[in-house]
């Protein structure tokens, strides 16, 4: 496995979605933005579980330190109902807290509907990756990774992935690259590498 390549966890958390109650659409939902945005290699693991505590901690656990994907993303599970248990999974795998993250895409959410505040995505380092909880709706997940920009394009709210790659370098993960057009990343002039070639 090379070190230079991007391996991203991509985890839907569904009861109904696993149980084959209805199409997961969180998961091809993301693979379509990453082969927009990235520009380096990466390759993807993906799961598609039900709303289970146990279950999710096994599988973050397994994604991180067996998998060893630096990037792991979940989606579903992180409002306020019984069996929304994601952000509890995830802040019982981490050895670190991220808070900004679960800010950010609140922020970026009550744009559009004033229910964003009942969300409670977190993000966490376990070692060397790192885990985010996304929103479960493909439009939502959009707008939280890439941001919002007005009619010409010009970024209005940061999107969350604008800072990954350099959460990923801080890790000690791969150099990530994308497409400003999609996403720009956002470095310290002194973390910029040249371009390869």
């Amino acid at each position: 496995m090379s070190t230079d390549i991007l391996r991203i966890g991509l985890v839907s958390i569904s009861d109904r979605a696993s149980s084959g109650g209805y199409e997961d659409k969180g998961v091809p939902a993301l693979r379509e933005w990453f082969e927009r945005a990235l520009s380096s290699p990466w390759e993807m693991e993906t799961r598609l579980i039900p709303d289970d505590q146990p279950t999710i901690e096994r599988t973050l656990i397994e994604l991180c330190d067996e998998a060893g994907c630096g990037l792991v993303l979940t989606t579903g599970g992180t409002g306020p109902a019984l069996r929304d248990v994601t952000p509890e999974a995830t802040l019982a795998v981490a050895h670190k807290v991220m808070p900004g993250f679960g800010e950010q895409m609140r922020q970026i959410s009550l744009k559009f509907v004033p229910t964003a505040i009942l969300s409670r995505q977190v993000a966490v380092i376990r070692g060397k990756s790192l885990i985010i909880n996304l929103p479960g709706q493909p439009k939502s997940i959009k707008e939280t990774l890439e941001g919002l920009k007005d009619a010409e394009g010009v970024p209005l709210v940061d999107g969350i992935f604008a800072a990954v790659p350099y959460c990923i370098d801080l890790i000690g993960g791969p150099y990530v690259e994308t497409h400003d057009s999609v996403i720009k990343v956002f470095r310290p002039k002194s973390a910029i590498r040249p371009p390869a070639g």
